[in-house]
């Protein structure tokens, strides 16, 4: 299996280092026939704030892409986002009508954001990175933070999850049955590799994957080798990774 494609990277317009055209340069060194370019949304945010500006920049860098698309004939350049969850009811931080002009929707499930409400926050953050940790309503928690991926998944028109399970305790059989049924690809993310027994629980319910390489910088642009490797391991064919041929 060859991997043409990487739509999981960022640039300095949110939590990266890079450029767009440097991201472009590297995956065009990688020999990838593709590039998403999908910064966070505006609502990743520390102590610092880690997405873009607002959402409508989304928009800004849309075009920014599409300029280097032009110029870089030997490979096709997409405007994408990895948007947030921010509330329990499944809404993202981007809104619908700026995600329909997007090449590429990816959602995360991250604990390092803004949510939309207080109550959000309690069920989004305090829950799994407090009580979840502790051995409190373990099970609520899990079928919550599952629950509320499949909301995402039911009121956008999505194209990936973003690492899985990572920093959050999920029902992996019932979000692959979801994601299988919605044609959403679960990532097998290189930054954040999961376990090769939670991918084959996955690919039992016939969902499909991605090779997400999650680069913050260019030199990672492309870098799904250890991905690759576990799709190999358990035994995951062409027609299921949505960037491998």
């Amino acid at each position: 299996m060859e991997v043409y494609a990487d739509y999981h990277t960022h640039t300095h317009h949110s939590h990266g280092q890079g450029t767009i055209r440097e991201n472009i340069e590297a995956a065009i060194e990688q020999g990838l026939e593709e590039i998403a370019i999908a910064d966070h949304g505006p609502a990743s945010h520390s102590l610092v704030k880690l997405g873009v500006e607002d959402a409508v920049t989304l928009l800004e860098i849309k075009k920014k892409v599409e300029k280097y698309d032009r110029l870089y004939p030997e490979i096709k350049v997409l405007s994408a986002v990895e948007a947030n969850v921010v509330s329990l009811e499944g809404e993202l931080d981007v809104p619908n009508f700026i995600l329909k002009e997007l090449d590429k929707v990816l959602v995360g499930f991250h604990l390092f954001v803004k949510p939309a409400s207080w109550r959000d926050a309690v069920g989004i953050i305090f829950n799994n990175l407090v009580l979840e940790q502790v051995g409190i309503k373990q099970e609520e928690i899990r079928y919550q933070n599952t629950e509320l991926l499949i909301k995402v998944m039911n009121n956008y028109d999505i194209d990936i999850i973003t690492h899985p399970g990572y920093q959050i305790n999920i029902d992996t059989v019932t979000l692959a049955q979801k994601a299988a049924k919605h044609n959403v690809a679960l990532e097998i993310n290189t930054k954040h590799l999961p376990k090769k027994e939670y991918i084959k629980k996955a690919a039992a319910q016939g969902v499909k994957f991605s090779l997400g390489s999650d680069a913050h910088k260019p030199k990672r642009v492309g870098d799904v080798k250890d991905s690759l490797a576990i799709a190999k391991q358990i035994g995951l064919t062409a027609d299921r990774i949505i960037n491998v041929k």
